[in-house]
């Protein structure tokens, strides 16, 4: 794998708390003009620029690329972000409750992306992916970091636990309780030098930003007749993390009615496909199983075993969709049926029942998680994910580091 240092906008230390920024994709509009009220050094104001616009907008409108431009010129000006003084990279150590993991903060290159070196699980959308395309196109900047995985490596190990002992360079914690903590490396030739060893990477989360990343770097690279391969545009910011090292949540369904059924009739469909059992507990605590929540009652699914080449269909989400998404419910393609509603798993299992209880959905299913090793051999054999398989925790948080291209 090649990684590269780079001279990263960033925001000053002190200040490093209020800029920092949930990622783009994760919050509403609604929810990501809360979080930056009052606050306009709020990195939303960039990755998100639509809090600063009229409820109204539409979030593809000319305005929007406009006033996110707007507003990264602006914190540079006003010194909310500054340029560090030399090309480094970074160790990036989240922590959240008792778990912890370290990341290594650099450039990936487009073309180890487009030759699978960086391997992917999931499709994207055309829109999301135009929307990223077009705002890195127009801030000539990769705002948000793609979330990238390897198999553990103890060189890698050994330099991070060196770094660890200096001092940081930031440190912060974030409302939602998880603690940030980056240190630079000046150079970062070890870390470079350490990659070469990588034969592969994987796209743990991020999936439209990668893929928008590179086609900005693409398009840029056939509209400049003087290309020479030495331009930013043909890297994108990235952190690494080893494999062991993640956290991934389940990612769980709502749907929104039964497909013109009764309650008593569903659940005499589902025992066609599944061993039902009522009032289990509301997360499954093994794969082959799936908790749903009905009328009040939390059942328990299960099935044996699924004898089958493809990893694809091993994965619960699969068999859920087979056996009763698409013949019971009536929900033929995940991706674009509104009848169905993703939740991730960091919002629990209350928000599950309240959904129902409230009447907003019919059933919900409470997912047990995807390892991190089936989403590595789903991506070894080319083969994508069916839509919202993992939810990855902690989060990156964005403005700590930007490269501009």
């Amino acid at each position: 794998m090649r990684i590269k240092a780079f001279e990263a906008l960033r925001p000053l230390a002190e200040n490093v708390d209020r800029v920092a920024a949930v990622p783009y994709d994760t919050v509403s509009v609604a929810e990501a003009k809360a979080l930056a009220q009052g606050n306009e050094c709020s990195f939303l104001r960039i990755s998100r620029p639509e809090v600063d616009l009229p409820d109204d907008v539409d979030m593809h409108a000319d305005a929007v690329y406009a006033k996110a431009a707007e507003n990264f010129a602006a914190f540079q000006k006003k010194g909310i972000l500054i340029r560090d003084e030399c090309l480094c990279i970074y160790v990036y150590r989240q922590k959240m409750g008792n778990h912890v993991q370290r990341g290594i903060v650099a450039c990936s290159h487009i073309t180890d992306y487009e030759n699978n070196l960086i391997k992917r699980h999931e499709k994207t959308r055309a829109d999301k992916e135009d929307d990223r395309t077009r705002h890195v196109k127009t801030l000539k900047a990769n705002t948000g970091p793609v979330f990238l995985t390897y198999r553990d490596d103890s060189v890698i190990d050994d330099i991070v636990a060196l770094v660890e002992g200096g001092v940081p360079f930031f440190y912060f914690t974030a409302p939602d309780g998880i603690v940030h903590t980056v240190w630079r490396v000046p150079g970062g030739s070890d870390l470079i030098a350490a990659f070469e060893d990588i034969p592969c990477s994987y796209v743990a989360d991020g999936h439209h930003r990668a893929a928008a990343a590179v086609r900005a770097g693409v398009e840029l690279k056939e509209s400049n007749s003087g290309h020479t391969g030495e331009e930013e545009y043909n890297w994108f910011l990235s952190v690494s993390f080893p494999a062991s090292q993640l956290k991934i949540l389940p990612y769980n369904r709502c749907i929104s009615d039964l497909n013109g059924r009764t309650e008593q009739d569903f659940l005499k469909a589902l025992k066609k496909h599944f061993e039902v059992k009522d009032n289990v507990a509301e997360v499954p605590c093994a794969p082959r199983s799936v908790s749903m929540y009905l009328g009040g009652i939390w059942y328990g699914l299960s099935w044996p075993v699924v004898s089958d080449d493809d990893p694809v269909n091993e994965l619960d989400v699969s068999v859920l969709q087979d056996r009763l998404f698409a013949p019971v419910l009536g929900i033929q393609d995940p991706r674009t049926d509104k009848r169905i509603d993703f939740i991730g798993g960091i919002r629990g299992t209350d928000e599950l029942v309240r959904r129902v209880d409230s009447g907003s959905a019919a059933v919900a299913f409470s997912m047990y998680s995807t390892t991190v090793d089936q989403m590595m051999a789903i991506a070894d054999a080319d083969k994508c994910m069916p839509p919202k398989s993992t939810w990855f925790e902690p989060k990156l948080r964005s403005g700590l580091l930007v490269h501009t291209l």
